[in-house]
């Protein structure tokens, strides 16, 4: 489904190759079939919208959007298992997968990075479908939450949940996402990294400048990741095409 290739290419951090297929996206976009007008011409605003936008900027939007915070993670257990332990063992059965497919992963991201499990999907023909079935309950928790924050990133997640086949109503759920505490404001980050505080016998290292210095980039913290899903995850035979998701 050359679709979900064109979604996981938007979703991922925008490049200037990106850019430079501005009319061979809006083309593709147009000649997509399985999208009904509405989702189709939502789509076609985003694409339009953000490829006239200075890419600085875009570049900048995004990072803004997606990393900061978890709420609209692009990591797909960030969602279902948090930091826990399963969550390591989810991410080798999905890894796993991909290997069945002969797709071997070339950059340091996750497993679960929604980009790349589109990517995957995409090489599964008839069932396809059935993966996007499996994160619907994800895809439109994100759905509601980027809707709420009025970002154009939603139309991309509902043209998944268009070609799922699955009917969510996303009212019910906005209700609930309105009701949630931000997690992107600079209050909340900085409560979350004064929760994860790094310390040696018990005692904090560093004054709570020394540790504002000291936060690791984003890269830093997903090849952290992978270390821990390396060391909590173990081989496992026979697993289910969910993945655990």
């Amino acid at each position: 489904m050359p679709i979900l290739k064109l979604i996981a290419r938007l979703l991922d951090y925008p490049t200037a190759e990106l850019v430079a297929h501005q009319t061979d996206i809006q083309t593709l976009v147009k000649d997509s079939k399985g999208l009904s007008s509405p989702v189709r011409e939502a789509l076609l605003r985003f694409v339009q919208q953000r490829f006239s936008q200075d890419l600085l900027d875009w570049q900048s939007d995004y990072d803004g959007l997606f990393e900061r915070g978890r709420a609209v993670s692009l990591h797909l257990f960030e969602h279902v298992h948090g930091e826990s332990r399963d969550r390591g063992q989810a991410m080798v059965d999905l890894l796993n997968h991909y290997r069945e497919a002969s797709l071997e992963l070339d950059a340091r991201e996750l497993p679960d990075y929604l980009p790349l499990y589109l990517e995957f999907v995409a090489t599964q023909g008839a069932q396809a479908q059935g993966w996007l079935q499996d994160v619907a309950h994800i895809l439109s928790l994100l759905a509601a939450r980027l809707q709420e924050r009025d970002s154009g990133y939603a139309a991309l997640i509902e043209v998944l949940l268009e070609l799922s086949g699955v009917d969510y109503d996303l009212a019910p759920i906005r209700e609930e996402v309105r009701q949630e505490e931000r997690d992107d404001t600079p209050e909340a980050i900085d409560r979350i990294w004064e929760e994860e505080a790094v310390t040696f016998n018990g005692s904090d290292v560093g004054s709570a400048c020394e540790s504002s210095r000291m936060k690791p980039s984003r890269a830093q913290q997903r090849e952290d990741e992978i270390l821990t899903i390396i060391d909590a995850g173990a081989p496992q035979n026979g697993v289910s095409r969910s993945a655990g998701i």
